[in-house]
């Protein structure tokens, strides 16, 4: 990976698939009506915004944000740690209003860049 507390594109690209917990599974389904599908459908769509969890990163073990949406326009924010190039979910919930904000922003300028327009 890129750095041991941050994680990008370029370590995506790395990512061979999803290792699922069953505890974190139920967690997630219960607690925020949230499918493993979903959480997947988040990292293959646009725009994806990496955040850090030094927080809850350990020294054997990095934990690390994105803020996504699904195949559906769901907006999530899931945090998840890699292990043997897996992406294994820790937890995934609607993204509060300010990582609404902070993501709407980046959809806005996502588009911009699309139709030529710079800021």
């Amino acid at each position: 990976m890129s750095s041991d507390d941050e994680f990008n594109s370029e370590d995506l690209a790395k990512i061979e698939g999803f290792d699922w917990d069953e505890a974190n599974i139920v967690k997630n389904r219960e607690k925020h009506g949230v499918e493993p599908k979903e959480s997947e459908e988040v990292f293959f769509n646009t725009p994806l915004i990496f955040l850090k969890d030094p927080k809850h990163s350990t020294g054997n073990e990095r934990r690390f944000g994105v803020l996504g949406k699904t195949n559906t326009g769901r907006r999530l924010e899931i945090y998840f740690t890699v292990r043997n190039k897996r992406i294994r979910v820790i937890a995934s919930w609607d993204m509060n209003r300010k990582s609404r904000i902070v993501y709407i922003a980046q959809e806005e300028q996502e588009k911009k860049q699309k139709r030529g327009e710079y800021t």
